[in-house]
């Protein structure tokens, strides 16, 4: 069996360790979730958790884990015996792959035996081998979204239940959910985060000292893993002791009125949906203070509790950066503590200690570390552990990243975006897309329509994002379900039958498949009581026909002709409108963008919308347009996409207005560019920023060699759709439409 890291050797990352334990004292607080960069001790330290855990009671022999207190009850195995051998022995933590399958986790049924026995034969899945357990899942956020759901909702209920073609099997699944996730790979729906009870980050610490100690302790572990536990043994066991006397403590925690008097006013005040948030962050008050030794919640346990329970639920929508102002929660939480005529003595010295200092609340690692606060690497050897907080404004973090993301129903905050001064886009672009004058001219901007012009590299905010209208990729896919394309997929309407794939049977093709070999098979009505006679060649897949998700590749011009303010603003927030929509619809998206001289890749293609819209925010403009740069840069993305991610169907949206400034004879470059793009089969949108009276419609021409969709600006949003198409309806039937209106 693999030497694990010991959990006390894990210097700093106080947050997350505190986090681990709460949940493993009170298994009601609900999970969490932990959020960092890669390489900080993450999967390192949920790993350890299980080494340091008591042993539990199981019946010997049942494959749910089931406890003496069960025996006398009903598994999908059979009743068990009043009298039954039971057995010691560690904590399970069962770690779910990204690719599993429902089957494989919540456990499958044998249809064969079942149609031709009547026999309900059940495979138990990872649920039922976690029960009483820890249940991790890394990379949570790269999950499917409804497996999501079925963790949560097994989490929330204490329960699995498998149905299939009405055979129904149904057992208990208690344990601890652990997730963790790299936030600049995508971000999980306000939705789902709702869902675990708590949640912290984590980052890489940035002082040399603490880098160093991760190192030593790495390198030592790795020369002698044996010997290195065996060092901080005296400090597992004392975690393990600690845990104990908290598990027997917490149930007799007092949560007086003014406790949760404390803890609504907490919740109210930073206006979180629901009860959930006040629910969670009594229970983790409660395990917090039993950690501490006391049966009394106190102000330092309550702060714990919501700095831990409450960030992931003020974000409600995309774009939202999670967060807590700490300043806020002091003020509503007050300077006192509850009288209390009782003496509950001092707290126990060692993790999580807060009777020194409210800040230092969530200590919660012990060993010979002489005051360390650091991190440890993961167990795959990386060295970069994190202090577990969030990181400071301005650091080059995830946490940082986001900061910069936006509200969707609000727009860029004005105040948030003060550094760029109001400063808008300028520009550098021709009005004759052969100009021969030099680049960096950009004189002729002030005399084109849709707002002033602007000094180059500026950046414009966007307005407030709007619902735009659907683009799809035309065909129909095999891709990952999502929301946007026609696909075969594992969920959506039955649409026929295919060889069996191991799950989803289609009950009526296997029905018809067997039939014609009863005779063969010696089917006798009288004397097997007519029961099918199936094998397992008889057995048929269910094809299903649902929505896929894409990969929305945004292909953007940032020059000079598009450097106006009103149209650069325009454009940015027709981008971060799709951006919305494409996190709706679980795409992942990429950004190119071209100005200048050439074009760049500023964000390869990825799951975090979250990033997309931050980069958005940053876009400067301003240069001459190099179209055909452009194009071909999104080309080589397409093609190294295609190999990291073949079933994942593209859809590129090319923001322009047609122009090609850069370069000898630009324009056809640009048309040659865009004809080997369409040579590709790759589905595109060209969305026309061209305004004003007089047009030159090369964005129209562009489309046409893309054998793209086009779609002028104002047509992006759902509504502006509606309004063309009426106006096109009312200019061909006026009468028709003049009846309608009366």
């Amino acid at each position: 069996m693999p030497q694990h890291y010991p959990f006390s050797a894990v210097v700093g990352s106080d947050d997350m360790a505190l986090a681990l334990l709460l949940n493993a004292v009170s298994p009601s607080v609900g999970g969490v979730l932990i959020r960092g960069e890669k390489g900080t001790a993450k999967s390192t330290m949920v790993r350890a958790l299980a080494g340091i855990l008591p042993q539990i009671e199981v019946v010997a022999g049942d494959r749910f884990s089931s406890a003496p207190a069960d025996r006398g009850t009903d598994t999908p195995d059979g009743p068990i015996p009043h009298d039954a051998p039971t057995e010691h022995r560690p904590v399970r933590l069962v770690e779910l792959p990204i690719g599993a399958t429902e089957d494989r986790i919540a456990g499958s049924l044998h249809l064969e035996k079942a149609l031709s026995e009547g026999v309900t034969a059940f495979e138990p899945g990872l649920l039922a081998r976690a029960h009483r357990g820890l249940l991790y899942v890394d990379e949570v956020n790269l999950l499917h979204d409804h497996v999501v759901d079925q963790l949560l909702d097994a989490a929330a209920m204490g329960r699995v239940t498998v149905e299939r073609d009405g055979v129904s099997v149904e057992h208990a699944a208690r344990f601890v959910l652990i997730g963790t996730m790299n936030p600049e790979e995508g971000e999980l729906r306000p939705q789902l985060l709702d869902r675990f009870g708590l949640t912290v980050e984590v980052s890489a610490p940035r002082e040399a000292a603490l880098r160093a100690e991760v190192i030593r302790r790495r390198v030592a572990f790795d020369s002698h893993p044996e010997g290195f536990s065996a060092t901080f043994a005296a400090d597992e066991l004392a975690l393990r002791e600690r845990i104990v006397a908290a598990r027997e403590r917490v149930d007799a925690v007092e949560l007086t009125d003014w406790a949760l008097t404390k803890i609504a006013t907490v919740c109210a005040g930073f206006d979180v949906d629901g009860m959930r948030a006040d629910i969670v962050t009594a229970r983790t008050a409660a395990a917090h203070a039993a950690w501490q030794g006391r049966t009394r919640i106190t102000r330092a346990d309550i702060r714990v509790a919501a700095r831990m329970a409450l960030p992931h639920r003020r974000r409600r929508a995309p774009f939202d950066a999670p967060g807590l102002d700490e300043d806020l929660l002091d003020r509503l939480l007050g300077d006192d503590d509850e009288p209390d005529p009782r003496d509950d003595g001092p707290g126990t010295d060692g993790p999580g200690d807060d009777d020194k200092n409210d800040d230092n609340a969530s200590d919660a690692t012990t060993g010979p570390q002489d005051g360390d606060s650091g991190a440890s690497a993961e167990d795959t050897g990386d060295a970069g552990d994190s202090d577990a907080q969030q990181p400071p404004a301005g650091e080059n973090s995830p946490a940082s990243a986001e900061q910069s993301d936006q509200h969707p129903d609000t727009g860029p905050d004005s105040e948030q975006n003060s550094s760029d001064d109001g400063r808008v886009q300028e520009q550098g672009d021709r009005t004759d897309p052969g100009d021969p004058r030099p680049e960096g001219d950009g004189a002729e901007q002030n005399s084109r329509p849709g707002g002033a012009a602007t000094e180059p590299g500026t950046v414009t905010a966007a307005s407030a994002p709007y619902r735009t209208r659907l683009l799809t990729v035309t065909g129909t896919g095999n891709g990952v379900s999502g929301r946007r394309s026609r696909a075969i997929t594992s969920t959506g309407r039955r649409t026929g039958s295919a060889g069996f794939t191991g799950s989803d049977v289609h009950l009526p093709a296997t029905i018809r498949a067997a039939a014609p070999q009863q005779a063969a098979r010696g089917r006798n009505s009288g004397r097997d009581g007519g029961r099918l006679l199936l094998s397992a060649r008889d057995l048929r897949s269910a094809v299903r026909e649902g929505r896929e998700a894409n990969l929305v590749l945004f292909c953007v011009d940032a020059s000079g002709s598009m450097a106006a303010r009103t149209r650069m603003e325009q454009v940015k927030t027709a981008i971060l409108s799709l951006l919305l929509d494409a996190y709706r619809r679980r795409d992942k998206v990429g950004l190119v963008t071209f100005r200048g001289s050439g074009a760049q890749v500023a964000l390869p293609p990825t799951s975090s919308v979250d990033v997309a819209a931050a980069r958005l925010a940053e876009l400067p403009a301003g240069g001459r347009t190099p179209l055909a740069e452009g194009l071909l840069t999104a080309a080589e993305v397409l093609r190294i996409e295609r190999v990291r991610d073949p079933q994942r169907r593209p859809l590129v949206v090319v923001v322009t207005d047609g122009r090609a400034t850069h370069g000898p004879d630009a324009l056809a470059q640009s048309r040659a560019a865009a004809a080997g793009l369409a040579s590709l089969g790759v589905a595109s949108v060209v969305v026309d920023c061209e305004s004003g009276r007089f047009r030159m419609g090369l964005a129209s021409e562009l489309a046409a060699h893309l054998g793209a969709e086009h779609i002028p600006l104002g047509e992006v949003t759902a509504e502006g759709l509606t309004r063309t198409v009426r106006s096109h309806t009312a200019a061909r039937n006026p009468a028709r439409t003049e009846g309608e209106v009366a």
